[in-house]
């Protein structure tokens, strides 16, 4: 199983911010849109950083309220681990356990085109160990 399985699953969409808009800005495109993290990108196209639920939190135990006026390339993370279609989800997961991130951009050839969640992964790894099991019982209730 890839990574582009997940997004012909779920599709290619993908939040974005530009660098310049405010944390404030930003809160209200969380929670509008129901999500934990925006890619934050000039063009919607590059990956320029990402930011997440977590930064938030953490700027405003640096900053306080004025976090919330502050531009969000102040806060976010400039060094995005990324992802590509080709991978799997197997490795997907281990990168996200052993850099303790909940989202990657999947990018091909310098263009973004998706994301990647940790629910994501973890729905899709059901998905397999369900339809394994569904197999086995099926080979089963066969003999």
């Amino acid at each position: 199983m890839t990574v582009a399985n997940i997004l012909n699953e779920k599709g290619t969409k993908v939040a974005t911010a530009r660098p310049h808009e405010t944390i404030g800005t930003l809160v209200h495109k969380l929670k509008l849109e129901n999500i934990g993290a925006v890619v934050v990108s000039q063009d919607g196209k590059r990956v320029d950083g990402i930011i997440s639920e977590r930064d938030i939190v953490r700027g405003l135990a640096a900053h306080g309220a004025e976090l919330l006026s502050m531009r969000i390339d102040k806060l976010m993370i400039r060094d995005v681990l990324t992802c590509a279609p080709g991978d799997s989800v197997k490795d997907v997961m281990q990168t996200m356990t052993t850099r303790r991130v909940r989202h990657l951009p999947v990018v091909e050839n310098g263009k973004m085109v998706g994301l990647v969640s940790i629910g994501d992964v973890v729905k899709n790894r059901l998905q397999d160990v369900e339809m394994e099991a569904r197999v086995l019982r099926d080979y089963i209730t066969a003999r």
